[in-house]
């Protein structure tokens, strides 16, 4: 199995080294027979030995820490998938997670989200704000685009909206598996140093945040049910599911469906008086 592994190495450093533009990276022309850059080239901009890179390639330099693994594919110029990849045949396992702060998604993504109704769908990022949506979200759960930014967040929702206590059944379950949940994500995320001013914040405004992130609990929570008080529905059930979205950690997409005909239908006719009074204004 090692010697697979380094084989695959081998063949994956030198493809890839083959990629690379000596020319635009300033590096001589003359006398290169192959394109690409040469073996001790990378070694000297991933500032390892040249003997051991080109033993590498060679499928016997032995397995190579995250660390070189880590500086090879800076030297390369590897993409995010490409670093991945790099990580999977060297050491069996993907590289630690880098976080990319992106504050929208695709209009391809956005189709995705509209497409999906009546069920009720939106994307979080690590943060936990609420950054796309369908016009079943903004019916169903908060109509996100009439409010600031700020205040599409689900735990500041969840724990500083003081109607949150009164529209969720048994709350404080609710907001445990929250809790629990969010910090998951942002250590799969990466994003520690990211969600940590949110933290502070609701740990000074939330004694009930505060308790429950001093914990340390963590969840996983792909698939249950949501179930609510709505001011036309009543009292309202659907069942939800968590889904990663690919190359964006930092970003996870829920899609709560209604549990019978009769519940989607009126999410439909929701969606239809709301569109109808927006035309109208």
């Amino acid at each position: 199995m090692r010697v697979i592994q380094e084989s695959r190495l081998a063949a994956y450093l030198k493809d890839r080294r083959s990629k690379l533009d000596s020319a635009a990276l300033g590096y001589p022309q003359r006398r290169r027979r192959t394109p690409g850059l040469r073996r001790e080239e990378v070694a000297q901009r991933a500032h390892i030995s040249a003997t051991w890179y080109t033993w590498l390639e060679q499928g016997r330099g032995g397995k190579p820490s995250a660390e070189v693994l880590a500086r090879i594919a800076d030297a390369l110029m590897l993409t995010d998938a490409e670093r991945e990849h790099l990580f999977l045949v060297g050491l069996g396992r993907p590289p630690e997670v880098c976080y990319h702060q992106d504050h929208g998604i695709t209009p391809r993504l956005q189709r995705v989200l509209d497409v999906l109704e009546p069920s009720v769908a939106l994307i979080r990022n690590a943060t936990w704000d609420v950054i796309a949506w369908n016009r079943a979200a903004a019916v169903v759960l908060k109509d996100y685009a009439a409010v600031p930014p700020a205040q599409r967040n689900i735990l500041r929702s969840i724990f500083l909206d003081p109607d949150s206590h009164v529209a969720k059944h048994d709350w404080e379950s609710v907001a445990r598996v929250v809790v629990g949940t969010f910090r998951a994500d942002s250590v799969r995320a990466g994003a520690e140093a990211q969600i940590q001013p949110l933290v502070d914040e609701l740990c000074q405004a939330s004694s009930a945040f505060a308790e429950m992130w001093r914990s340390h609990d963590v969840q996983r929570q792909g698939e249950g049910d949501k179930r609510l008080d709505h001011p036309q529905l009543g009292a309202f059930a659907m069942e939800f599911s968590t889904f990663t979205i690919d190359a964006r950690p930092d970003l996870g997409m829920i899609v709560y469906n209604p549990m019978n005909p009769e519940d989607a239908d009126k999410i439909r006719a929701l969606i239809a008086a709301r569109d109808s009074a927006m035309s109208v204004s």
